[in-house]
């Protein structure tokens, strides 16, 4: 696996590549076909962010999915170890749910358990839009990402979307062809959004 470790507002030493990469080997248990970790730490100069100054993003990338974490603390180390943990928890998901899925215990489909949210979740949107104000000044893009993107059911969505960190997921639904969106709702519930023409 290669290790790639950038600093934005701090130089990175020598020492600290050593013990990442040292970390980051840990992981390789669960999947070994990880080619690439991208390690990127920020220091926060605001003193009034004290206890969270030190900031780690750890990026992984596999054939299947990527796997990010990220975290805080007052220093690298524990940011570090934070961040690791998440990406352990991540990736021990990933290798359980790919033993379940080819075993004799195949899960209920999220698909299917969530089929009666899905037009509430629609519901919900359109009447949310319904209820705001208008917005006075320009909004400002600060951010543009691309990805490629193959079709995929929504279980696979919900798994990326877990296996990221993120609380929404953008895909191609493989079912009906339609460009949608899966999110974390209350509790453990998702629901999903389908772009319609």
């Amino acid at each position: 696996m290669e290790v790639v470790v950038r600093g934005r507002n701090v130089e990175v030493p020598d020492h600290f590549r050593v013990h990442v990469s040292e970390k980051l080997a840990r992981l390789e248990r669960y999947d070994g076909k990880i080619s690439r970790a991208d390690v990127e730490l920020n220091h926060e100069p605001n003193r009034r962010q004290h206890d969270n100054c030190q900031h780690i993003e750890i990026t992984c990338r596999t054939r299947g999915p990527v796997v990010r974490a990220e975290a805080c603390a007052d220093d690298f180390y524990k940011a570090l170890e934070l961040a690791t943990e998440k990406l352990e928890r991540r990736f021990r998901h990933a290798a359980d749910r790919r033993r379940v899925h080819h075993g004799r215990r195949t899960p209920v489909s999220v698909a299917i358990a969530t089929a009666a949210a899905d037009a509430l979740a629609a519901s919900e949107a359109s009447s949310a839009t319904e209820d705001e104000e208008p917005y006075d000044g320009p909004g400002k893009v600060v951010r543009e990402k691309e990805h490629p993107a193959k079709p995929m059911t929504v279980d696979q969505a919900l798994f990326e979307m877990e296996l990221v960190g993120h609380d929404f997921f953008l895909f191609s639904d493989a079912d009906c062809g339609l460009p949608s969106v899966v999110y974390r709702r209350h509790a453990y519930d998702y629901g999903v959004l389908r772009l319609t023409g």
